[in-house]
């Protein structure tokens, strides 16, 4: 029997704070991996130039950071967002890394869902705006996978993952969510992949 490639997800913490809740369920994402899923957690969002689109037109070398996220987003299976939201909307560093994917084709067709770590009845735009995007740039929404999982302010332990089993649970289960999609549309014959880089 073959073996079963691995689903390789991205993970992506919509935050640059250094006691993030949104980073702490990304690090906690990455800690509880379940079997048949490797994570790698991007940690370039604040490298990343303010988006022009002249520095991204045709035939313009995009900066380093940014063909850094682009070659990131081709490696992965899925991508996973932990979701922010700062003055009722995505915060600028994100919106702007969100930006730098337009015009490539990394994340055309990629599988893609988003945790939110507000609790009930916040974060309500940041979830509109993102979803809005990801649209906007095809990417395949795993409505299975996209939760809210509240996150006290200073859950995070000293290796910055989050202890509590309902949490880690909770985002266990958003990554075998993202992996079951995958694995389908691995095995749908009549699925279009993703464009060749």
């Amino acid at each position: 029997m073959p073996a079963v490639s691995p689903v390789h997800v991205l993970l992506v913490s919509g935050s640059l704070r250094a006691a993030s809740t949104n980073s702490a369920l990304m690090r906690t994402a990455a800690a509880v991996a379940v079997d048949g899923v490797t994570t790698e957690l991007f940690d370039g969002m604040a490298e990343l130039p303010h988006f022009n689109p002249d520095d991204d037109a045709e035939g313009v070398e995009v900066p380093a950071p940014v063909a850094a996220l682009r070659e990131r987003l081709g490696a992965a299976d899925a991508v996973l967002f932990s979701a922010p939201e700062y003055a009722g909307a995505l915060p600028g560093s994100f919106k702007n890394l969100l930006e730098w994917t337009v015009g490539g084709h990394e994340i055309y067709r990629l599988p893609a869902a988003w945790v939110n770590a507000a609790g009930p009845g916040r974060g309500v735009n940041a979830d509109e705006s993102l979803r809005k995007v990801l649209g906007y740039v095809n990417a395949d929404v795993v409505e299975a996978a996209v939760a809210r999982i509240p996150v006290a302010h200073g859950s995070g332990g000293e290796d910055g993952t989050v202890a509590d089993p309902e949490v880690r649970a909770g985002i266990a289960a958003v990554l075998e969510a993202l992996a079951t999609h995958v694995r389908a549309r691995r095995a749908d014959p009549g699925w279009v992949g993703r464009p060749a880089a």
